[in-house]
């Protein structure tokens, strides 16, 4: 046991879709599932973490709270916390902090999202000094369109090619059929995917991931607290939300250096390959001990950069993991045997904590239809806006 674990009592999701309802029934609904899991009485739990969304009022903006009205004021102590698409992770993070710190004892984190039609963009107003503001209203560049240019960048660097990409779809659809609460559960062939529209070429439809309406939530307690009430199950054993490291500063970009450059500074990890270093450091364990990943595939492109930056395969070679399945459910590295974001979409607060339900059913066998047998060892990654990401290690 690693002086950095917790105790994962229970998790608990709503469903993704495109309900249309307001994000504290979501999230109010994981939570009590999260503790009808745990055993524990929500009047037992003592810190309550909310993952804020900026898409739904004021109430959104202090989620705790929010969620901890919604449940019924129990006197627990209260934060929100937020990151983009990392906030899930920051929260469990936040939550975590206490526990070690010994100022709490059982801890729940929620994260909840209602989401307009259509891509995400930044809300209204003029905010001239912020990056993601100005690339979408300046250069009309969506997401998607970044996501394309990550893809390119594949192709031209590593050979990649759009049935690359399409078989990572036809993948995680596959993984998803038999996940109860995935928004997608229908297979694709490569050839669906690529007869879907083009969206930001090389990108097809079918290539990015869905905008969604969801909850997920976490009990967490100290390890001490589970033992005392014969609570098993995975701990967290890291939690990793480093900044990039200068020079390093681009946040996917590798740094590459040559003959013409030598004066240049010698060469630094990218910022999502330090996120998964710091979090194996914490840990004590190295890409080689990981039995299963849940990782940010908004795009199919995107799930392959993210198994080289957790170091799981050498880089550039991500898609011969997929060719020869073994990024598939029964394959060497199983990656998002939930069926990762393409069967889901985004439901921003809640996806960081998604990926570590996913990894505690997945490491107590529970996953039936896409269970990866002797599961020890999980991880999770994902990315937030500038410098925020996330990785998350949990292990039986």
């Amino acid at each position: 046991m690693s002086k950095h674990d917790v105790a994962v009592a229970g998790v608990g999701m709503h469903a993704w879709g495109k309900w249309g309802r307001p994000f504290v029934e979501y999230g109010v609904a994981a939570a009590r599932d999260a503790l009808k899991d745990s055993g524990i009485d929500w009047n037992d739990v003592d810190f309550i973490v909310g993952g804020e969304t900026v898409r739904n009022g004021y109430g959104g903006y202090v989620a705790g709270a929010t969620f901890a009205s919604a449940l019924g004021w129990n006197g627990a102590r209260v934060a929100t916390s937020y990151a983009a698409c990392a906030t899930g992770a920051q929260a469990l993070d936040t939550a975590r902090t206490r526990i070690l710190a010994g100022l709490s004892e059982v801890a729940l984190v929620v994260g909840a999202d209602t989401t307009p039609k259509g891509f995400l963009k930044p809300n209204a107003g003029e905010r001239w000094d912020d990056p993601d503001w100005l690339r979408f209203r300046l250069m009309g560049m969506t997401n998607p369109a970044y996501f394309a240019l990550n893809a390119r960048r594949r192709i031209d660097l590593y050979g990649a090619t759009q049935e690359d990409f399409a078989a990572v779809k036809v993948k995680n659809a596959k993984h998803g059929l038999s996940n109860p609460n995935a928004r997608y559960r229908k297979e694709f062939s490569v050839a669906d995917v690529m007869a879907s529209p083009v969206v930001a070429d090389p990108l097809h439809l079918m290539d990015i991931c869905a905008t969604s309406d969801g909850g997920a939530a976490v009990v967490l307690t100290s390890v001490e607290y589970a033992q005392r009430h014969g609570l098993t199950g995975p701990r967290i054993n890291a939690i990793s939300t480093v900044t990039p490291t200068f020079p390093q500063t681009q946040l996917d970009m590798p740094y590459f250096s040559s003959e013409s450059t030598a004066a240049a500074p010698a060469p630094q990890y990218t910022h999502k390959e330090a996120l998964a270093r710091a979090a194996y450091e914490e840990a004590g364990i190295s890409p080689e001990d990981v039995d299963v990943a849940e990782v940010y595939d908004l795009s199919t492109a995107l799930e392959l950069d993210w198994i080289e930056d957790l170091g799981l395969v050498e880089r550039g070679t991500a898609e011969q993991l997929v060719r020869t399945g073994d990024t598939s459910v029964g394959g060497r590295l199983p990656v998002n045997p939930s069926g990762g974001l393409a069967c889901f979409g985004e439901a921003v607060p809640a996806q960081a904590l998604a990926q570590v339900c996913e990894l505690t059913w997945q490491l107590r066998g529970q996953a039936e239809g896409r269970q990866v047998e002797g599961a020890r060892v999980g991880i999770t990654a994902n990315q937030g806006l500038f410098g925020h990401g996330s990785s998350v290690i949990l292990s039986a």
